[in-house]
């Protein structure tokens, strides 16, 4: 987080495209984007070498860096969580360097965020959601412990429904046939940035939303995080046919996606058909 602050702080992003989503959207790449990669990939790497870990940019092997970790654990986070051991070839870690690298080029900060995710025989079970410019941290492991919980009040019958900036038009028509001509769709950038919408944060930059819906193809390092703080807390990431998501093998997921915590998900997932049918586009 630290990296992609310094970057774009000194306005020294050396932004450059790095090929086309599959929309037909370029994708920028920025020197925010590279060097939070290399801190977070190696000191990963030095700590769990046998570890895979998958992350969005490739790593340079000529462009190591020596990133060590001491192994103390923050007092505050060793009260709150249950430490279990698994076999190291069961774990996969994803991380994503800077998320939302679009809003990131256009100044767009509260939408930025890096994530961390570590999923065990493919399910998520730790999430890290950071947000560099106002050094905000989530993190939730299941059946471990937490430091954020989910927000006490939704609304099912009208909810505000949080998608992607370049998908809002495409979502808000479908939507409102399905929830009614009241909802709200709500444009925004970045996997974490919407998934820290559904929960209790305390922030005057992060807007609120009952529900997260994408409708087309996701990396899952992009939503890995997001998916273990949602189960670990009792909420739920599915596609939008209601499948869970498993993050081993393939780094996309192609059935889209659907959020929610204290709704009851199944029924959403009932209500979206023609969401689903967009999204195998």
């Amino acid at each position: 987080g630290e990296e992609v602050k310094r970057v774009r702080d000194g306005n020294d992003l050396n932004a450059k495209a790095k090929g086309k989503t599959r929309e037909g959207a370029e994708e920028q790449l920025t020197s925010g984007d590279l060097l939070s990669n290399r801190r977070m990939f190696y000191l990963l790497k030095s700590a769990f070498p046998a570890v895979q870990i998958n992350s969005e940019e490739h790593v340079d092997t000529a462009d190591q860096e020596t990133v060590s970790w001491n192994r103390s654990i923050p007092e505050d986070i060793k009260q709150k969580i249950q430490p279990k051991e698994v076999p190291a070839e069961s774990v996969t870690v994803w991380i994503d360097p800077l998320d939302a690298t679009q809003e990131y080029t256009e100044n767009l900060r509260q939408y930025v965020t890096t994530m961390v995710c570590v999923a065990v025989n493919g399910k998520p079970v730790i999430g890290v959601i950071h947000k560099p410019f106002s050094a905000y941290t989530a993190w939730a492991m299941v059946d471990g412990g937490s430091n954020i919980k989910a927000r006490s009040s939704y609304n099912e019958k009208t909810p505000r429904i949080i998608v992607s900036r370049s998908h809002a038009g495409e979502v808000e028509q479908v939507a409102r046939q399905t929830f009614g001509n009241k909802t709200v769709i709500i444009p925004a950038g970045g996997a974490g940035y919407k998934v820290l919408a559904l929960l209790d944060v305390a922030e005057k930059n992060q807007e609120e939303a009952d529900v997260y819906i994408h409708v087309t193809y996701i990396k899952k390092w992009d939503i890995c995080a997001g998916n273990a703080v949602l189960r670990a807390l009792g909420g739920h990431m599915t596609t939008l046919s209601g499948e869970e998501i498993s993050y081993t093998g393939s780094d996309g997921n192609e059935g889209g996606l659907i959020a929610s915590i204290n709704m009851n998900h199944k029924a959403l997932i009932e209500k979206l058909p023609d969401l689903e049918k967009t999204s195998r586009k």
